[in-house]
């Protein structure tokens, strides 16, 4: 697999790097809100809040991380263009980004990724290539297009300007809920609870961070249980924004994660999919499976959550094609 030519030092990660993101994407980015769930808190016996970060322009959090990267690039790697390879969402992101900037973007999927999320990276006018089985293979042609063309890559995960980028999810719940207690996202490469678990873990240690991902493919839960970077086979899934292999060179995520998320879980297909239903039905909103995974786990009593506690779940976006929606939750409604 190929990797990445430049920024070869790894850089210092602190809190101090999640509040200059925040600095640098507040003109782009705004605040999303934390919304305390009343029927979920009283069914399930804590006090429980959703951040709802589908809310975004681009209809994921993945903007964050997006914006603050291409913002630290140069005035020549702009002029350039930029790259990166996604399961969608970041890619959504980078084509975003790079339209209010007036820059040129690239996007390289595998053929995994839902029709849904093509069909909104075309129609912001970023060139779209799709290109083997799984991520790693679109990854592969995304630092052929650096070699050859001069494009600046903007990994979706394992970067240090991305993750400080999610990281400001962290800050934004710390201002309206200082007592959280435990905090609860999706898990796939990393770069979501890499950042939000740095400035969680150095502002109180004995705040938890639990990462949920689906039973299958789930290359950094496998990684860490290997307690090695390991490639895993992408399989179907309603969490298909958790799929993606965590890489080999990996630099930032892995570590990260192992140092600030305390326990990952997989979850079944079938609690996705009631965590869907569920957010539909008792919140009206229509969220993709990788956002709607921690609610699903928690309905099904998967997590060892302290019922006295505040939590925060991560609904983490919506870029999901409403009739196969539909399909996927119709039993649960």
């Amino acid at each position: 697999m190929a990797g990445p030519s430049k920024e070869k030092k790894t850089l210092q990660m602190t809190v101090q790097t999640v509040w200059e993101a925040r600095k640098s994407i507040q003109s782009v980015v705004k605040k999303t809100p934390l919304i305390h769930s009343k029927k979920l808190s009283a069914q399930y016996g804590a006090t429980i809040y959703l951040k709802y970060e589908h809310l975004h322009e681009s209809n994921a959090f993945k903007m964050r991380g997006a914006v603050n990267a291409i913002n630290h690039l140069t005035a020549e790697e702009k002029a350039h263009g930029v790259t990166t390879f996604s399961t969608g969402n970041h890619g959504l992101a980078v084509a975003l980004a790079a339209k209010k900037m007036g820059i040129r973007a690239c996007i390289c999927v595998s053929k995994h990724v839902p029709t849904v999320k093509l069909a909104a990276i075309k129609e912001l006018g970023a060139e779209l290539e799709i290109y083997g089985e799984a991520q790693d293979d679109a990854e592969q042609r995304c630092y052929q297009l650096e070699k050859e063309q001069g494009l600046a890559v903007i990994p979706p995960f394992d970067h240090p300007h991305v993750i400080a980028g999610q990281g400001t999810i962290a800050l934004e719940i710390l201002e309206d809920l200082p007592q959280v207690d435990c905090v609860i996202g999706g898990l796939s490469g990393g770069g979501l609870l890499s950042g939000i678990g740095l400035v969680m873990k150095q502002t109180n240690p004995d705040i938890r961070v639990f990462g949920v991902s689906m039973e299958k493919g789930a290359a950094m839960h496998e990684s860490l249980q290997a307690g090695k970077t390991v490639s895993v086979t992408e399989e179907s899934t309603l969490a298909d924004s958790l799929l993606g292999g965590i890489g080999s060179n990996n630099r930032y995520t892995f570590q990260m994660t192992k140092n600030y998320v305390d326990k990952s879980f997989l979850i079944p297909e079938h609690s996705i999919a009631k965590g869907m239903a569920y957010l539909y039905k008792e919140h009206h909103i229509m969220v993709e499976g990788a956002a709607a995974i921690g609610v699903g786990a928690l309905l099904d009593e998967l997590l060892p959550i302290d019922r006295q506690e505040n939590i925060v779940l991560i609904i983490s976006g919506c870029n999901v094609d409403g009739v196969s929606h539909f399909k996927a939750i119709e039993s649960y409604i």
